[in-house]
């Protein structure tokens, strides 16, 4: 059974309980041991603290023996971004390449896969789906991480993807409230701003969330955006209008409010973590999530310190900071009880998505011939938002390798992307990886120059398809996932 040290009042309790940070290393440091005995009640995992499902699962033990039952978060939301597979890439296509298919039961067997295997290593509250509606092809954050840019298909992918999360014993944090699609800032970076009218918000914005709550969504996380309509003020983080009023009130809501990372410049570069954090929990917010970028026990004392302090000046009601404490408990009941998922694991099912996703176009001649020998892969390399990380590889040329032994790759960028890209080549036929080439000029410049010498190129885009399909093959991912490239291979290699 979980013990509290001796000594730890209930007001410190609460302010521990309400937060959910990260730590560096693939072991708990004793800090966080020490800090879950004290009231500390979530832990958020990511790409560094994990090195195998094995050592995961040995980790979340580790984690128990000081609470039992503490809440064991991470940002696995599969595709472009996961934390599993972060040195590998995902076995599961992202929410794009979802939706791009358009099956329902597709979707919630992805989703209950992937909460077998996060239940499997001892997680228990998993920061997805992205409930975002991509309707501004400019986002530079969402993006495949959207099911798409029509409201009606989010809405059903996002109650498909809860249903099948939470069916494995995993409870769902739907994000990004009210809605991050209408953005063309990271606010990792900066504060975006959403101009739109509330019928339009209502109507777009909010239906996907509408669908998780009736999904029975055991979490919804806020986030970090401007919206004037809604509040001409504070982030929706910080809104009391937003999460209270909306939320709360005009949406029935009543699990865990999580926020977005708090160290985020959307927050940290305006408010600070610490009156950031005060400013949340009294907005409505029940949990702060921090240790994206902040990992230590000086991260974990500041916040709470800031909390009990803002208790005791009065600018942060008690009842409602032990309000929020007793919401996280009450997750956390409800993940000792939560039903496993019945009938035998689908260790296919990512790959079988993966391959209905693709949307394939041959160029002029109308039909194409799969290659027999190794090719030459160009990937044209963004550079990756801090959501997806760069540790994470990414492209075909691996999945080609296997098909076609003495494939060679290599990554290119900038204005002379499409002349190295040939040189790199030689007489090799080429096929050339993009990520979302509408939003990168040099990109499409690029792809210009090789089809311009080489209109056998084969093009691979694995981000947003906005762009035209152009190339003797063009092939539309919807997602850069392992698996995605593993499709795609299969396609350019033939059965």
């Amino acid at each position: 059974m979980t013990t509290f040290a001796s000594g730890t009042d209930t007001l410190t309790r609460d302010a521990l309980t309400v937060l959910q940070p990260g730590f560096t290393g693939t072991t708990a440091p004793d800090w966080l041991l020490r800090r879950l005995g004290e009231g500390l009640a979530s832990v958020g995992l990511f790409g560094r603290n994990i090195a195998s499902p094995e050592q995961l699962a040995a980790l979340t033990a580790r984690l128990r023996v000081e609470r039992d039952d503490v809440l064991v978060a991470i940002d696995e939301e599969g595709g472009d971004v996961t934390r599993l597979e972060v040195r590998t890439g995902s076995s599961f296509p992202g929410n794009h390449a979802l939706g791009a298919v358009d099956d329902i039961e597709l979707t919630r067997q992805v989703a209950c896969e992937l909460g077998r295997r996060l239940a499997a290593c001892g997680v228990n509250l998993n920061w997805a789906p992205s409930a975002d509606v991509n309707s501004n092809p400019s986002n530079p954050v969402i993006g495949v991480r959207s099911f798409g840019a029509d409201t009606t298909l989010v809405a059903r992918h996002t109650a498909a993807y809860v249903s099948g999360l939470q069916s494995a014993g995993v409870a769902a944090c739907t994000k990004h409230f009210p809605g991050h699609g209408d953005t063309a800032v990271d606010s990792h970076h900066a504060l975006p701003r959403i101009d739109a009218a509330l019928d339009v918000l209502s109507d777009r914005e909010l239906s996907p969330f509408r669908a998780a709550i009736s999904a029975g969504t055991r979490a919804v996380m806020s986030a970090h955006i401007l919206i004037p309509a809604l509040d001409p003020d504070r982030p929706a983080t910080l809104s009391r209008p937003v999460l209270a009023d909306l939320l709360r009130g005009e949406l029935g809501y009543r699990g865990l409010i999580v926020t977005d990372g708090m160290e985020m410049q959307a927050i940290a570069g305006t408010y600070g973590i610490e009156r950031g954090s005060v400013l949340a929990v009294a907005a409505g917010a029940d949990a702060i999530c921090v240790g994206g970028g902040l990992a230590d026990d000086e991260t974990v004392r500041r916040l709470r310190d800031a909390l009990i302090a803002a208790v005791r000046s009065g600018e942060l009601p008690e009842e409602r900071l032990a309000e929020a404490a007793e919401r996280v408990r009450e997750l956390a009941r409800w993940t000792a009880t939560a039903a496993r998922a019945e009938g035998e694991p689908r260790p296919d099912i990512g790959l079988v998505a993966a391959r209905r996703a693709l949307t394939v176009t041959t160029g002029g001649a109308g039909h194409f011939t799969p290659l027999t020998e190794a090719p030459y892969v160009a990937a044209f390399t963004p550079v990756a938002n801090i959501a997806v990380g760069d540790e994470t590889p990414w492209g075909v040329a691996a999945e080609l390798a296997r098909l076609l032994p003495g494939t060679e790759t290599g990554s290119f960028a900038g204005e002379r992307a499409g002349r190295e890209a040939l040189e790199a080549a030689g007489e090799r036929r080429t096929v050339a990886v993009v990520r979302d080439e509408h939003r990168h000029p040099w990109m499409a410049t690029a792809l210009d120059a090789l089809l311009r010498s080489r209109p056998d190129t084969i093009v691979v885009e694995m981000g947003v398809p906005q762009a035209p399909p152009r190339g003797a093959l063009h092939i539309a991912t919807h997602g850069a996932a392992r698996v995605c490239g593993r499709a795609a291979a299969e396609v350019i290699a033939g059965p």
